[in-house]
């Protein structure tokens, strides 16, 4: 962290409240059809997005905000879960004819450039539609590729550890601040000797934490065009936690399967679970506990690997109206009254003008606003690793093997060689 009394100062954060808008569980789907102008001049551009029912209820109210403002330009919306939506936008996307203005990730970025499906915003900055100014902590570099400007921050969030607060106190541990991953794995143990649940639920499937722990120690997940680790890395990580399992530190991914969708910190299966941080809406809402913001543990004490990750907003290369498209998201990520609506719900507001818009009243919004500044404040956050294209193809196959690891099922060193050999296939095509 920044100085070595930050490893001194406790900084687990309250996280309460609950709703579904971060999790994208609901599913509803908009209208399709094609953008275009009408006689009278006015405008309509297709917006599509992915998340839940919250989520869709708030983006329609910014949507009224924005035809308002804007009485010439309007807005039809397009949206999904999440698998729905890249399924369908896949679809779209190789018809040439995507949604004028749509959600994106880091992941997507590369992928849909090299296929000429994403607008470069700096022209239309260039031009005055569209202000590049204002966004908090780097997060604007997210949306950078090769000098161009494919997509525009709405929120931010980064990795953290969510943890069982009454599970931490009755066994006596407490994380902080610059804790090691020795530190971690051996508050976990005592929490399995003295509560009899398991520490974990199994944070070596996660593809983000294991960047994380990669970028610790001088590597990270990806590099602009290949991974960025060895096949021994990966089953060196994949091994730990095996064995794990097998002592029971980690829950058994059988009984995490059986309380799914309920995660199985909120069943008390475990005392933590490494997420991003503003998904940790859900514990409060699922469990019977409480449940805070952790550190995420380090190699040495000091260096996190944390960086902003945030959803982002992107325009199509072929859009019609390529000025109206960067006026409205302009709007959506500059507009106090839209940040105010939106709160947290796609992370922390990217911009000042929305993040000091919206004042967070609930305990849970508290606690994410509050674990950011600290991350912040520390020092340790970092730029965002380019993802290549094919990446999201390979955080699937991550996901797939590591549960498939933790059931037992592949060994570790086969799981590493699938899925370097998987995502050779992912970047080549």
């Amino acid at each position: 962290m920044g100085t070595s009394r930050n490893v001194e100062r406790r900084t687990i954060l309250k996280a309460a409240g609950a709703t579904a808008a971060t999790l994208g569980l609901a599913a509803t789907t908009g209208c399709g059809g094609d953008s275009g102008s009408s006689g009278d001049g006015n405008v309509t551009l297709r917006y599509a997005w992915w998340g839940g029912e919250p989520r869709t209820i708030a983006i329609k109210k910014t949507i009224a905000l924005f035809e308002k403002k804007y009485p010439k330009i309007k807005i039809k919306p397009e949206f999904t879960d999440y698998a729905a939506f890249w399924e369908k936008f896949q679809t779209q996307a190789s018809g040439g004819n995507p949604p004028d203005v749509f959600q994106n990730a880091v992941g997507f970025l590369r992928k849909y450039d090299q296929r000429g499906v994403l607008l470069d915003l700096k022209t239309q900055a260039d031009a005055g539609n569209l202000s590049l100014d204002n966004f908090r902590n780097g997060v604007l570099a997210n949306g950078q590729v090769d000098d161009k400007q494919l997509a525009i921050p709405v929120g931010a969030n980064t990795m953290a550890l969510v943890i069982d607060l009454n599970a931490f106190k009755k066994a006596g541990v407490e994380a902080k601040f610059g804790w090691t991953w020795d530190e971690y794995f051996d508050a976990l143990q005592t929490v399995q000797d003295k509560l009899k649940i398991a520490g974990d639920t199994g944070y070596f499937g996660i593809m983000y934490l294991y960047d994380l722990y990669l970028r610790q120690n001088g590597k990270a997940f990806f590099t602009d065009s290949a991974l960025g680790f060895t096949e021994d890395d990966l089953t060196q990580w994949w091994s730990d936690g095996y064995k794990r399992v097998k002592s029971g530190l980690v829950a058994d991914p059988k009984k995490i399967e059986q309380v799914a969708p309920k995660s199985g910190l909120s069943a008390g299966l475990a005392a933590s679970e490494f997420t991003w941080d503003n998904f940790s809406i859900r514990y409060e809402g699922e469990g019977e506990s409480d449940y805070g913001l952790a550190p995420i543990p380090t190699t040495d004490g000091k260096q996190t690997g944390q960086y902003l990750g945030s959803l982002m907003l992107s325009a199509f290369a072929g859009t019609k109206h390529p000025k109206e498209a960067a006026q409205f998201i302009d709007f959506m990520v500059h507009d106090p009254e839209v940040g105010k609506i939106m709160g947290y719900d796609r992370g922390i507001l990217a911009t000042t003008e929305q993040y000091d818009a919206f004042t967070p009243t609930d305990a849970n919004n508290k606690g994410v606003k509050a674990y950011e500044e600290e991350v912040a404040k520390a020092g340790v956050l970092g730029k965002i690793t380019p993802h290549p294209s094919g990446a999201d193809v390979v955080e699937a196959a991550f996901l797939r093997i590591g549960a498939e690891i933790a059931q037992g099922k592949t060994k570790p060193a086969d799981g590493a060689k699938t899925l370097f050999s998987e995502a050779k296939a992912a970047f080549a095509g």
